[in-house]
């Protein structure tokens, strides 16, 4: 069996000297999948991804991305490893113009960025018609369109979303899902945390059930939407 192309591994942590949240989890992610982080408010699901990402220290486990122990390596340096990560909030330069945020996200590169910005504008037709405009005058869903675009910029391997359908409309975060599938279907591997638990399962090729820090259950995401147990505690019934 070879290792999934990413992977957080019993990965045990907190914030500077606090308490420990994460106790042993893990997440794996394959090249090209979706995988998908849910469970109950204070969970550590949005700590399990900055864990992966670098902003906290941990105390035991590791993280692998395609082969390679990055888990002493600053968020900075996982970035350049092709890394990419959209946190929840403050996540646009609300002052630039839709066209300087994408820019921001080209920073690390040395390479003639255009043609992955015309991807961007394909992905998300709104942003081109809206590219001269302020970041901080556009709807929260089209806010989450450009913190994702400026995310693709870097060219990642591997797409972190944190909460990226949080106080959107329902249509919107059914758009943004779809836009979703699509970036996954060209190779990049995605890790999303979560609330709308039931419509992130619908798309995840795999995924996590955290409770207070460790891994409650894991599987498809048609299997967990199919359990029982899952169901009853976590989706509502």
């Amino acid at each position: 069996m070879s290792e999934p192309f990413l992977i957080g591994e019993a990965m045990t942590g907190g914030y500077g000297r606090g308490a420990d949240i994460l106790h042993g989890c893990t997440l794996s992610v394959d090249r090209g999948e979706i995988a998908v982080i849910v469970g109950p408010n204070g969970a550590g699901k949005s700590t399990a991804m900055k864990a992966v990402f670098g902003m906290l220290d941990l105390r035991e486990g590791a993280v692998r991305l395609g082969g390679e122990d990055i888990t002493a390596l600053s968020p900075q340096a996982r970035v350049a490893k092709g890394m990419g990560f959209v946190p929840q909030t403050s996540n646009v330069f609300t002052s630039m113009s839709v066209e300087e945020n994408l820019e921001m996200g080209a920073f690390l590169r040395r390479d003639d960025f255009r043609g992955t910005m015309a991807q961007v504008y394909d992905l998300f037709p709104v942003l081109k018609d809206k590219r001269r405009q302020p970041a901080g005058e556009l709807s929260g869903g089209q806010r989450q369109q450009v913190a994702v675009g400026r995310a693709l910029m870097t060219q990642p391997k591997l797409l972190m979303l944190d909460e990226p359908t949080a106080g959107v409309s329902p249509i919107v975060m059914d758009e943004l899902f779809d836009r979703i599938i699509e970036v996954a279907r060209t190779g990049i591997s995605i890790l999303m945390v979560e609330q709308n638990a039931r419509q992130a399962l619908e798309i995840a090729d795999k995924g996590y059930v955290l409770v207070q820090g460790r891994n409650a259950f894991t599987d498809t995401g048609k299997a967990l939407l199919a359990d029982p147990e899952v169901r009853r505690s976590f989706l509502g019934g």
